[in-house]
């Protein structure tokens, strides 16, 4: 399996959850502060037609590429907030027309070759590495107001990798020193055990990879998570987690 595969089946699990709500839980409260589940799911079709672009060698100054003031997080929600009000059947359907053309384009494209995005290039396995980790962020985010099951998979190693690779990154950004971490980490079949770094590493973190995966996309506080840390940059690595560049 690729992560262009696990990409499909978390987007496959989603599109099943979605297609069974209802009016009002499409226009209810999700997990995401200010937005309903049919916002979440706008902002999931304007960030896939975006990599539909970018993947096909198109120009990223329009969507989530447009526009240079402000943070990511504020643009995102400047364009959600240009384009709600459509009725639920419109933004599924726009929504699976986006996610199809995206991963084919990522699949199709030059593996070697970075694709422009938000904030730096990254090539197609990486950008659908980072979908992989919004489309399961934003599914906590829409199945747990909801009280739908959404248990945890194998396919949040392609998260916390990314949560780890990211790591210097989030330090750097910080003020803080980037350093090596060790991550140990209990998968989700009870049984499997991944590491990420080097075990010579001076700092470390360990504990159940579903945590760890809800600590970087910042659905879980460190301190309610249950990990564990421990040398001179553990503790600041955890707090800094995240999935994404800004």
């Amino acid at each position: 399996m690729t992560v262009f595969d696990d990409l499909a089946a978390e987007q496959e699990r989603l599109e099943s959850i979605l297609g069974g709500l209802d009016e009002t839980q499409w226009t209810s409260q999700s997990g995401a502060a200010g937005w309903t589940v049919a916002d979440v799911v706008l902002h999931l079709a304007q960030s896939e037609e975006s990599v539909a672009v970018t993947a096909s060698g198109g120009d990223l100054r329009t969507g989530l590429g447009a526009g240079r003031g402000g943070t990511v997080d504020e643009r995102v929600a400047e364009l959600v907030r240009a384009e709600r009000g459509a009725a639920p059947d419109v933004v599924l359907t726009r929504w699976q027309r986006a996610r199809r053309a995206a991963l084919d384009a990522l699949r199709a494209a030059d593996p070697d070759r970075p694709l422009p995005w938000v904030a730096v290039p990254v090539k197609p396995a990486t950008l659908a590495t980072t979908r992989l980790a919004e489309h399961w962020a934003h599914g906590l985010d829409i199945s747990g107001p909801l009280h739908i099951e959404f248990g945890d998979t194998e396919r949040l190693r392609h998260v916390a990798w990314l949560a780890h690779r990211t790591l210097p990154y989030s330090m750097a950004l910080a003020g803080q020193q980037p350093a090596r971490i060790w991550c140990e980490l209990a998968a989700p079949d009870g049984v499997s055990v991944w590491h990420f770094g080097t075990p010579d590493a001076e700092s470390a973190i360990a504990g159940a990879a579903g945590e760890f995966c809800r600590v970087a996309v910042h659905r879980l506080a460190p301190a309610d998570s249950g990990l564990t840390v421990s040398g001179p940059q553990g503790a600041a690595a955890l707090r800094l987690l995240r999935t994404y560049a800004e």
